[in-house]
């Protein structure tokens, strides 16, 4: 995620009018948006930051979009991403073989631009509620996104932005392992320089404040991993 709080979708169309019209749309629905015109290059993408969401043509050089869904849903580190396929196949065969193989939704082109951003938008809010302005809740703790306040006990808990983007991150996934590289990604943005130690000082921060009206302390120190919710 960028440090603006976008959430990243994986743009991965071969056709470059079509690619440039999908990215202008998706960056007005508030995603930041990597792209890429081959499978191969979406795989490396993925390596390198793992997205909120992937949209994925079919029929694509070096490596298709069906072998790419199915090399990311067999993976535990990427399983979770929602994949939108999109593909000039209308036959019930293909979008049979589309879903199974772990595409979350199938889309047929011609498509409209404006369904797909519905559909990009539905995925997101299953797997980032807090984008949508849903009120995140783990055990005693509730973060509401929306008027940018955290209670726990039902006491309001004071938190500084790096903290509060910290804990909504773990909250959308409790028992999640995040690594510092990771949340340097997600909460600072890869396009700041940030030494991860600035993590640990962060999450030292976001402790003292979850606990500032007593109770157990929620963030989990995985040894050689990083922190969890839980």
């Amino acid at each position: 995620m960028a440090q603006d709080g976008r959430p990243v979708v994986l743009l991965v169309e071969d056709e470059p009018a079509q690619r440039e019209v999908l990215a202008y749309n998706l960056d007005a629905e508030g995603f930041r948006v990597v792209t890429a015109d081959n499978g191969e290059d979406a795989m490396l993408l993925v390596e390198e930051e793992v997205p909120d969401i992937i949209i994925l043509d079919w029929m694509m050089p070096k490596l298709s979009g069906i072998e790419v869904c199915r090399r990311l849903k067999m993976r535990p580190e990427t399983r979770g991403i929602p994949i939108i396929m999109l593909s000039a196949r209308a036959e019930e065969v293909d979008r049979i073989r589309g879903l199974e193989t772990g595409a979350d939704d199938y889309v047929i082109k011609p498509y409209s631009v404006l369904e797909l951003m519905a559909r990009a938008r539905a995925q997101l809010r299953r797997v980032r509620p807090s984008v949508a302005g849903v009120v995140l809740e783990y055990d005693d703790i509730r973060l509401d996104p929306e008027t940018h306040r955290v209670y726990r006990s039902d006491k309001v808990l004071k938190l500084g932005p790096t903290e509060f983007r910290l804990l909504t991150t773990m909250m959308e996934k409790p028992g999640r392992v995040w690594s510092r590289e990771q949340l340097l990604d997600r909460v600072w943005g890869r396009d700041i320089y940030v030494d991860t130690r600035t993590v640990d000082v962060h999450v030292g921060r976001l402790r003292k404040s979850l606990m500032q009206f007593g109770g157990e302390d929620p963030v989990r120190t995985v040894r050689g991993a990083g922190y969890a919710l839980g």
